[in-house]
Parts: C-alpha cells; structure tokens; sequence
C-alpha cells in the first residue's frame, strides 16, 4: 500500500487546499522550487501526499509521475520518493532537493534535464539512489556525493558527463549500483574506488578513461555484473577477476592492449559473457562447457583464437546466442552446431568439407566466410553453388526497404527479417550477414526498422533502414575488377528532434570497407548536422570481383534512448558506381561479347588515338618548335576543361584565392553539380613545374585512400596546367596550428591525436598496402589538409617517387623542404621511405607544440622545436614541449606516447626508426612497443650539422642536389595547396571588400 494512505489516516478525507497538508511548510515550499526548476508543473491545491494523479499516476517501464509520502514522528508526513520518469522535463537539477529532510529516493530517468549535478547534493545523507539516466546532464560527478554514506545506487548513464572520477567516490561505503555508461569521463580509475567492496554492480562502457583496467575490481566478493565495453581502458584482462564467484554478467569489448590468454573462471557461473575484441589468443577455454546449466550469450567475437572448437561443446548446443565471429578457429565445424539455437562461426578458419553440404546459413549457424579457402580465393567456399552467371559493374540497395528508382537507379529490395546469426540465402548477386542481437531488450529484436512517415530528401529511400546489434556485412559477388565509387546512405530515423528524450540518443559506430577502417566513431546525425537528414559517404575503392562493406559497433554512444534495443548501426541504401567505363553487354548479359556498337567504338577510339597521338606530337614540338614545354604525359584521371575551370572559379577570380605557391595558385570552385574543388594552377614557365604536374597526375590518380586527398581531374589545355582536388574545408595543418592568428583552429588533445593517427595511416597505406609503394618526400604540415570534420589528409605529390622494394634505397637529386627533410637524404641523397617518418616526425613535433620547427639561422642552423624536443628530453622535461593553449586538458599517457615517438621517427639513423605501420599500432594502441623504447641517438655529428648548414647556405644553382634555396622559414620546392601564410592577404582582401558592403 502506498505510503501516503498513513497520512491519510492522521486527516481528514479532503482537502480543501494544500493549507490542509500534513507536510511541513518548508517541504511545500522545497517542492514549488524543484517543481519551477524541473520544469514540472504540480496542481498544489492538491495535497501531495493524497495519492491523486496529479501526484500520483499508473506507471509503465518508461514512465512514472510519483511523489510518495510517508510517515515520520507519528504525527506529520513527509516527501520519501520522488519518480518522474519519461516526462520530457526541460529544466536543470534542483539543489532544493537537500531540503527534503527525508528523501530517500530521485529518479529523473528519461528527460531533457540539462546543467550539472549540484554540490549541494552531497548533504543529503539519508538519500539511498539517485537516477539520472538519459538526459543532458553535463560536467563532472561532484566530489561533495562522496558524503552520502547512505547512497546504495549512482546512476547516471547516457549523459554528457566528462571530467574524472573523484577520488571521494570511495567513500560510499554502501554503493551497491554505480552506472557510468554512455559518458564522456576521462582518466584513470582512482585507486580508491578498490574500498567499495559492496558494490554489486559496475558499469563504464562508452568511455573515454585511460590507463589498464585496476585489479582491485578483483576485490569486489559481491560484484555480479561488470560492464566495461569500449570504455578506453586498456587490456589485458586482470587475472584478479577470476576470484569473483559472484560474477553473472561480464561484459568486456573493445580494449587496446597486448594479446593475452583466455582467463580462466572455473569458479564461476555465467550466465552472459562477453570477451569481444580483447585481444584474446590460444584455444577456447573447455571450462566454459560447464556452464552449459546457465550461459545465455557467449560473445568471444573479433579475438585471436585458433585452434579447434572442442567437442565438450556440444553441451553448449542450447546457449541461446554463442557468437565465435571474427577468429583464426579451425578444423572441421562440428556437426552440433548445425543445430545449436543460434551460433555465428564466421570469418574463421575452419576446413571446409563438401560432404557436410555446409551452406552459409544452416538451420540458425552463420558460416559465411568461415573457411580457410575463403581467405585465398575470391568466392567464399559456402557459396560455391552460386556460380557468377554474369559481371556486374554497379550495385544499388534499398536497406530495409522495398524496391524503388532514386535518382534514375533501380535500387533492389532488402526485406529479410534477419536474426543474430544470419546469412542472407536469396538468389542473388549480394548478400548480407548479420552478427549480434541487442541486449537486455526485453521486447523482440527488430533488424529491419519498420517505415517511418518522416520525409527526407523527399524520397521513399530513407524511410527504410536495416539495424544491427553488433555487425552487419553486405557483400557484393562477380563485381567487375576496378574502381568502384561506394555511397553509403544514412539518415537517423529512429531518434527524434521534438525536445524530447528521443533526441538524445548518440549512434555511433565504426565503417570498414575491404576491411579497411574509413569511419571511427561515425555518428549519423552529427555529420548530418541533425536527425532526419540524409548523409552520403563516398569512397573509392579497388574491387576484384568481391565488395565487402561491415558497419560495427564498438560500444560507443547511448544504449537507452529511447529505448534499448536501437543502437546499433543502421544504413538506409547502398550505391556502388564504377569510375571506369562499363563495356556494352552480349545477347546474353555476361558483359564479355562484341557487339557492332563496340566494334564502332574502338573504331572510333583508334581514330581518336591517332589524333591525340599527333596532338601530342604536336604538344611536345615534334611537329612544331619547341616554343612550350617538354610534357611526358602518360596517362591522366578525369579530364576538364578549361573553360569549365574557369566557370568554376570565376574566371580564376582573386575572391577565390585561398594558396599561392612558388609554382602557381591555388583556387576555390563549385563544379555544376554543386561539388566543391580546390584547383592548383602550374606556372607554364617552369620545367620543374611541369615535371610534378606529370608526377603528381600519375601517383595521386593511381591511389584512393580515406587519408589521401582525392584528385577529381586535371586540365591541359594550351600552356595551362591545372590539378582539381576534393576541397577541403578546415584548410591545412599549418595554418590551424601556427598560420594567422585570425585563422588558427582551436584543435583539443583529442582531435590532435586523431589527426597524429590519420596522417600515419596515410603513410602506412602508401609505403606498404598500396599497389605502388610510394616515398612522398615532402610530408610537412602544410601539406596535411584538414576536411570538414578535421579528419587529416596528405596532399601534394608532386616529389613522390616509387619505393623500388628490391633496392636498399634510392639515390636521387634531394628536393623537399628543408625543417622536413632526413639527414641522409639531405646530405647524401639516400632516400627510402624512412625519410617520409623523419618528416612525419617533426610533424608531430608541431602538433604537439604548436610551433613550426622552423629554421633559426641565428643559431647556427638549429632545428629550433627538433633541438628543443631533445633537450627537455635530456632534462627529463618533455611536458614542457605540450603547447600552452592545450593547458591540462590532454591525455598525459596519449601526449607520452606522441613525444617519445616523435623522437623515435626523428632518429639519425633510418634503421632505428619504426616502420608506417608500427607508428599506427603504437598510436591506436597508445603504447611504445618494448622494442622501440630504447634510447636512440638523437642528434647528428658537428660535421652533419656544419654540412647541412653549408648546404642550405648556398643557392639553388650552387649545389647540385639541393633543388632549394633557403629562407629564414622551411623552404619547399612545391607549391602548397593551402600553405600557412600565403592566402593571407587575399583573405584580408576579401574580408576588407565585404566591410566595404556593409552598411
């Protein structure tokens, strides 16, 4: 019975008007305030403790509009609960609450409260939980709630809290629930939490925290649900929490860290466990076939384990969801699980056997992609009985959705129902995969959302979207060889934008295509700029008869709003655009005859071959004087025009100046399709001009890489030489760290890092995963360019050369730019793709501190940042290089790791420096590898430093291969797309001429 009847008792059977309350006045009073700040409006001409609806109403799982009384002194009442779930509240936190003398309970889940939790709270010392989940509470925990000794729950899950934990969160000694999921909280752990041996449940995935998961969780005897996915803590997995007897629900994902082996809980009785990602090796543990009486969900998805599934698993057959995805598993796939509830054995290695007649999906067991072959060939061994019938060379999807045209594209129905472990069977030349199902959704799982009436982009396409709780693979079969433009559609059509807790919601999740990451931590409505909104993400790609596209969900973003089964990845179409010319099919549709159009088009191309050949017989002054140039031209991407360059620039207006090289300048255009480009203008009068251009044409034109700026075409018409690239909105490096003031971006740690893993990517991919290995030679600051969403990429190719992987290194004249360039490049010529990572070093150099490792003549040629980094490092003071405006807000770890491997990659010696690949292992994982952490020599020899000072003392024609004359800043012999200081004066220009418009 409700607790307000035994103030009834004390009253009359009605009440007139709140005069009439057994309440003390100052709680009457506390409540109008906490009602006027909540922004809840309560009718106080009735009583609160008479148990009316206005104070009092039905409850469902998701809403609830209680005040509760109760009795205390024998004579009056008083305010013990307050439940006001799922009412869209708009205020802030109400410190008034501390004058409710006797409230035990303030649950606010599900509403629009904004502002922080206020220190006042800490006094309520008879308070036993607080409730804040799912709205936009921001700031920090305060450190005041560790005087509540009486509070027994803390949650405040799906919030945009940020900050560290405070170490007084020790001191509640009677926690029994703290629930920190879907923050922003950073830091490491406080070592003080190791006191709350009460506490029964943990929960801080979605994080941003540091350092290793603590040991001291070992500590907790009654902890039965621990829930650490994708919070930023670092592997591996304490050995400490195998003493936890208690333990039910563990559920770990997403940590950096070293491979470590499976811990062994043989204490223990699961009845959900999650390892995903954990960098987990060896073989599956058998302990786990003795929880067959109680595990429900088994995720050991996306680790390293190998070796057979062990036959004591056939006690597993009916866990309800075991999930094996993603590992190095092999041998023969036991016949139990053809009849196990619901297993996905995908992307493994096992053998595969035709006599089982395995397909794809059997009975609820994924085995798309789980065999060895299909690590070899280019059609995975389970679908053998779907020979290619024909070539394909576009694929177009309506995700979720029916059949429909869009843009004069027949985009194909994908209605299938899905489940945890499911592998599409249509007869067709895609596929889709789908791995996970949504957890503590007490509701059916929905994979296709149902049809939504929100209209966007005018279009039925977006009104349809396929979800999934964990992976979700489309795959595309008998696709032509070639590059392939791959639009992925997106639009959030489950969260809301009325002001109500639907709005809240954060989808994020991670886009792999070729099993290339190209989008971490991708969030649909903030690259959107809202929900509703469609987005499309292009990106090209090589493909070779197979196209595999896998959005993921790492852990990142809310899992309660508006409820908890949606948050996963969703995608509303798939449109995939060959960037090659697509032959003209046979009678029969395989792609492969010549009909009589073809047989007119190669005569047509033989024609027009002979002329372009004679064109450039002509170009090149064989049938001409040599009045021009001397051009090379082998091959070019997309041809323009010159007269729609001009009309995309304006007729290379100065209004849309925004670089100025020592080659040419650089210009803003809008192409007719509304396409933004940045168009590099050559200087016709130098051969070294000319030289790049052909250079820069043939290696950007040949990669395709998330981190490479996209080259769109290129011009040649008359003496004019013009490249078109992508346009990039946040200009270059250089000049949001150190260019004018008036344009410096004000970049935090953690866009820094980003922007540190981005550029090493792009180098990774261009030493060691590109078809042509290439050596860039002029990686600076100014030449990584910054998109819209300041994600980092490489430009200006015109000094790249091929990386001969049969030679030791390369000897060539020495060009770059001088602050960049290795040692014994500039002094010997010697080039190898170490020198790109010497560059690379000084970069992070500067993203670190800010400055440009300029050259100080003055001081004898000093690299100024370069010989500033090595003397705080023989100081012992390196923090000191961090730059200022970054204050204490970066991750010390983070920033460590950063400095130390700038140093590393700026060794003198190029075998000391790591290769591409392992700078992104050590940043990703935020280590330094033990074989990397020795000390290196730092500095070069007083003979190095004087050549290098004679060097860049003379002129250009005074040394042979030194392509560059010096000035007072780095010098470079390429002009750069967005140089640091150049566009200045045309900016101020066009900033004077608008004030001159202004009224």
């Amino acid at each position: 019975m409700l607790f307000g009847i035994l103030c009834l008792v004390l009253l009359p059977f009605s009440f007139a008007s709140i005069n009439t309350t057994c309440l003390p006045s100052d709680e009457v009073n506390a409540l109008r305030e906490i009602g006027r700040k909540l922004g809840k409006e309560w009718d106080f001409n009735e009583d609160p403790c008479s148990g009316t609806s206005n104070w009092l109403s039905p409850s469902s799982r998701y809403y609830q509009n209680n005040v509760t009384c109760g009795a205390q002194n024998g004579s009056t009442c008083n305010i013990i609960s307050i439940n006001l779930k799922g009412q869209n509240l708009s205020g802030t936190l109400p410190s008034e609450l501390v004058k409710l003398r006797y409230l035990q309970n303030i649950d606010l889940t599900r509403n629009v409260l904004t502002g922080t939790i206020p220190p006042e709270w800490g006094s309520m010392e008879q308070i036993l939980i607080i409730s804040l989940l799912a709205n936009r509470i921001n700031g920090s925990i305060p450190k005041e709630l560790g005087n509540i000794t009486t509070l027994t729950t803390l949650n405040v899950e799906d919030n945009l809290m940020s900050g560290t934990l405070p170490e007084e969160l020790g001191d509640l000694s009677r926690i029994e629930r703290l629930l920190l999921n879907g923050n922003f909280f950073t830091g490491e752990l406080p070592q003080s939490l190791a006191n709350l041996i009460t506490l029964t449940e943990f929960r801080i995935s979605g994080n941003n925290f540091s350092g290793n998961i603590p040991d001291f969780i070992g500590g907790w005897p009654r902890l039965d649900t621990l829930s650490i996915q994708a919070s930023g803590l670092e592997g591996p997995i304490p050995l400490s929490l195998t003493r936890l007897t208690n333990l039910t629900d563990l559920r770990i994902s997403d940590l950096r860290g070293p491979d470590t082996l499976f811990p062994t809980f043989n204490n223990t009785s699961f009845k959900e466990l999650i390892l995903r990602n954990c960098n987990l090796i060896g073989e599956l543990p058998k302990f786990l076939a003795s929880q067959q009486e109680s595990l429900d969900i088994l995720d050991l998805s996306f680790n390293k384990l190998n070796g057979s599934i062990p036959d004591e698993y056939r006690d597993l057959e009916k866990t309800d969801h075991i999930y094996l995805t993603g590992n190095s598993l092999s041998g023969r796939v036991p016949d139990w699980t053809g009849s196990a509830d619901s297993i996905d054995l995908s992307y493994n290695n096992f053998t595969f056997d035709s006599s089982q007649g395995l397909l794809c999906l059997s009975g609820r067991r994924n085995l798309f992609a789980a065999f060895s072959t299909d690590n070899t060939s280019s059609q995975v061994s389970c679908l053998q009985d779907y020979p290619c019938r024909r070539t394909f060379y576009s694929l177009y999807i309506n995700c979720g959705g029916n059949a429909l045209k869009y843009e004069n594209k027949d985009y194909e129905e994908d209605t299938e129902p899905g489940a945890p472990s499911y592998f599409s069977m249509v007869d067709r030349h895609w596929r889709l995969s789908n791995t996970g199902h949504f957890l503590d959704n007490d509701g059916d799982d929905n994979y296709v959302l149902p049809r939504t009436s929100r209209v966007v982009n005018n279009s039925e396409l977006y009104q349809t979207a396929r979800i999934a709780a964990l992976s979700l693979t489309y795959y595309g079969l008998c696709m032509a060889e070639g590059i392939y433009n791959v639009s992925l559609h997106f639009a959030e059509i489950i969260f809301t934008d009325d002001g109500t807790y639907s709005s809240l919601g954060r989808r994020v999740f991670d886009i792999y295509i070729q099993g290339m990451l190209v989008e971490k931590d991708f969030d649909i409505s903030e690259k959107a700029g809202g929900v509703g909104i469609a987005i499309v993400r292009t990106y090209t790609v090589n493909v070779n008869a197979t196209l595999d596209i896998r959005l993921y969900w790492a852990g990142k973003g809310t899992i309660n709003i508006p409820t908890r089964g949606v948050y996963g990845p969703i995608i509303s179409a798939i449109s995939v655009d060959p960037t090659f010319p697509v032959p003209q099919e046979d009678g029969s549709g395989n792609g492969n005859g010549v009909s009589g159009g073809v047989v007119a088009g190669i005569v047509v191309g033989a024609i027009f071959s002979i002329v372009l050949i004679l064109g450039l017989l002509w170009w090149w002054g064989y049938l001409r004087k040599k009045d021009t140039m001397d051009i090379e031209l082998s091959g070019v991407t997309g041809a323009f025009t010159l007269r729609q360059i001009k009309v995309a620039t304006n007729n290379f207006d100065d209004a849309n100046k925004i670089g100025e090289g020592g080659f040419g300048s650089v210009y803003k255009g809008v192409l007719p399709d509304g396409t933004l480009i940045a168009v590099k203008q050559l200087s016709s009068k130098s051969k070294q001009g000319n030289r790049e251009f052909l250079n820069e044409l043939g290696v950007i034109s040949a990669l395709q890489h998330p981190h490479l700026v996209k080259l769109h075409g290129c011009c040649i018409e008359g003496n004019q030489l013009l490249l078109a690239y992508e346009y990039m909105e946040n200009n270059s490096l250089a000049r949001a760290l150190f260019g004018p003031k008036q344009w410096q971006l004000e970049l935090d740690w953690p866009t820094r890092y980003r922007i540190c893993i981005g550029i090493a990517r792009g180098l990774s991919f261009l030493h060691e995963e590109s078809r042509l290995k290439i050596v860039h030679r002029d990686i600076k600051a100014t030449n990584v360019l910054l998109d819209k969403d300041l994600s980092a990429k490489i430009s200006d190719f015109g000094l790249a050369r091929l990386d001969e992987e049969d030679d030791t290194h390369i000897s060539t004249r020495v060009a770059g730019t001088y602050g960049y360039m290795a040692p014994e490049y500039a002094l010997r010529g010697y080039l190898t793709d170490k020198a790109d990572v010497y560059s690379y070093g000084i970069v992070l150099l500067e993203v670190v501190s800010g400055m440009a490792n300029v050259v100080n003549k003055a001081k004898e040629n000093r690299f100024v940042l370069l010989d500033r980094a090595i003397d705080l490092k023989n100081e012992g003071k390196l923090m000191e290089l961090v730059d200022p405006r970054l204050g204490s807000d970066y991750d010390v770890k983070e920033m460590t790791v950063v400095i130390n491997l700038a140093l590393l990659c700026t060794s003198i010696s190029p075998t000391d420096r790591p290769a591409m690949s392992a700078v992104v292992s050590m940043l990703e994982g935020r280590i330094i590898p033990r074989e990397f952490s020795g000390e290196q020599s730092m500095s070069m020899t007083d003979m190095e430093r004087e050549k290098m000072r004679r060097l860049v003392g003379m002129n250009d024609s005074g040394i042979e291969e030194m392509s560059i004359p010096y000035t007072d800043s780095a010098a470079s012999t390429t002009p750069d797309l967005y140089p640091a200081n150049g566009f200045s004066e045309y900016i101020q220009k066009r900033e004077n001429d608008g004030k001159k418009l202004l009224p």
